[in-house]
């Protein structure tokens, strides 16, 4: 009798023994174990859209001289030290939002004004003294000034989970100081393309359109600087070849090889084409020429000889991963440029 519960009491043992043993190993593989992190999806874009931007403060593109009641001629702006590519943000410390702002105030004051201007990344006051026109009898500065600007690009995409976009993959610069507009306020509109110009060897092509339902917008501009403009939409965007979101491609997902671009031409479709990446550049994270591409779809050639002014945002597929977006054209070539990749997109707007 004894012996057998000797033996009981050493089954017993061993068994409480390996559960506790079990359990150990458990809670250690449950306390190692690493959350799965889902990867980031995106609604590619392709869409044609319009711009239309209210400039923040008014920009200096022109400087001229003017003629006095005596006819010397004097340029207040350049004596002031003014450039252009300026943004005027105040006089005398009234904010300006409007080109018509500036002529106003000066014909109030009449007299000597401080501009707030800023330059580049620095912020600075100019004394300028008006000059009183002999042309029409107004006090002016010697600047030429815009508060506006408009124009087509591509939609590279849609969050679904934030209701925030992001397209152009460049941003929207002045075309006469080449600097990046700051954004006041700016809507995202439906275009209707209405003609495509091919694009030659030395003549850029374009995809002429006109605003649609501008006065029911798609969503409101935030930001446009390097890679692009962005902001929210009002609606969800959807798109006809991938209903549902794609993951996001990292610069270390990219090949060299085939891949795909969204673009909607004269048929007012987005149509998907063929293109082969060349290039891949992961050197320098801010940069906007990432990779250089090579149209090679055939109906996209003979409707427009290869990249043309408007396709710039034109979402990049490879794998079944948005990786990036159409940018520039090389002017020499129609049917090469470059493109950004999808990441120097996404933490621009964070």
């Amino acid at each position: 009798m004894r012996k057998i519960i000797k033996i009981f009491c050493v089954i017993l043992f061993v068994s409480v023994l390996i559960y506790a043993v079990k359990d150990a190993v458990s809670t250690e593989i449950r306390e190692a174990s690493v959350p799965v992190v889902s990867e980031k999806v995106l609604i590619p874009g392709g869409q044609s859209i319009g711009v239309r931007m209210d400039v923040k403060g008014v920009l200096i593109v022109g400087l001229e001289e003017i003629q006095e009641k005596d006819g010397e001629k004097i340029n207040p702006g350049l004596l002031s030290g003014l450039q252009i590519g300026d943004m005027i943000i105040s006089i005398d410390g009234k904010n300006v939002y409007r080109a018509d702002d500036v002529k106003a105030m000066i014909n109030e004051n009449k007299g000597e004004v401080i501009l707030k201007i800023k330059r580049n990344d620095e912020i600075m006051n100019v004394d300028i003294k008006p000059i009183l026109s002999d042309e029409d009898n107004t006090y002016k500065l010697g600047i030429w000034v815009k508060d506006k600007t408009a124009g087509i690009g591509t939609l590279t995409y849609y969050d679904p989970e934030n209701s925030t976009f992001g397209a152009l993959g460049h941003g929207i610069v002045d075309p006469e100081t080449n600097s990046i507009l700051s954004v006041d306020t700016g809507q995202l509109l439906e275009v209707k393309v209405r003609d495509v110009n091919e694009g030659k060897e030395g003549t850029p092509g374009e995809i002429q359109g006109i605003f649609y339902h501008a006065d029911e917008p798609l969503g409101s501009l935030e930001k446009n600087c390097q890679f692009g403009i962005f902001g929210s939409t009002y609606h969800p965007i959807e798109n006809p070849y991938y209903r549902k979101p794609l993951s996001v491609g990292s610069k270390s997902q990219i090949e060299k090889g085939k891949a795909y671009i969204l673009s909607t031409l004269s048929d007012n479709r987005i149509k998907r084409f063929e293109i082969e990446i060349e290039k891949i550049n992961d050197n320098d994270i801010n940069e906007d020429k990432c990779m250089v591409i090579k149209i090679t779809d055939k109906e996209l050639l003979e409707e427009t000889g290869g990249i043309i002014q408007g396709m710039s945002g034109s979402p990049i597929i490879q794998n079944d991963r948005i990786i990036g977006a159409v940018t520039h054209v090389f002017v020499n070539d129609p049917t090469r440029g470059y493109g950004v990749f999808i990441e120097n997109m996404l933490e621009a707007y964070e």
